[in-house]
């Protein structure tokens, strides 16, 4: 709860010198647009994440050589609000997800790549075709239950196959992947279906 207390003052503070120096600010952005120096805000860091609950969003949907793909926001972790993943459980999903999904029967050809967020809220799945979230959602079932009940060694990890081996957890994978399966995708709602305002 502190870390959360912590959190939202940083964010009033934020806002405090936002408002303050907006016309600064505002001048100067123009000043450096102009020059060339200004690169516009990626579509991801528009999402309000304050607002934003564990859900699959679709992220982005690009064309590319006259073939739609979809970038879908596999959201585990609700952002700035509780704790991130640590690397080693983010690792092991990663390595579990990338394994069944490259072999599922009607989407293993149609994978074109899932890894984590930078910030360790969730993963990417960027998938050929055109789909709205709710179209994957028996996919990522099936993944989750998969992840979550998995026993064995995890595939690929070992030196000869993976640069970090060593940083894996699969019980802590296990139960974010439970986590996740409960709690967000076998009863899912609208609201965390679609991004919020």
């Amino acid at each position: 709860m502190e870390s959360h207390i912590n959190m939202m003052d940083r964010n009033a503070e934020y806002e405090s010198y936002k408002n303050k120096n907006d016309i600064e600010i505002k001048q100067q952005y123009r000043i450096n647009k102009k020059a060339g120096k200004i690169m516009e805000k990626i579509a991801s860091f528009t999402v309000n994440h304050l607002n934003l609950l564990p859900g699959v969003y679709v992220s982005r949907k690009d064309n590319v050589g006259g073939n739609v793909i979809t970038t879908f926001d596999l959201r585990m972790t609700r952002p700035n609000y509780e704790p991130v993943m640590n690397t080693a459980e983010v690792h092991t999903i990663e390595h579990l997800a990338a394994t069944f999904l490259r072999n599922h029967k009607e989407y293993g050809e149609k994978i074109i790549y899932f890894g984590p967020m930078g910030c360790r809220t969730g993963f990417y799945l960027i998938l050929a075709g055109e789909y709205e979230s709710k179209d994957i959602v028996p996919l990522l079932k099936e993944l989750y239950t998969f992840m979550s009940e998995f026993e064995g060694d995890v595939p690929g990890a070992c030196a000869r196959d993976c640069g970090n081996y060593l940083d894996m957890n699969l019980p802590m994978a296990k139960y974010l992947s439970k986590k996740y399966l409960t709690e967000v995708l076998e009863n899912i709602s609208e609201e965390r279906l679609v991004y919020p305002e």
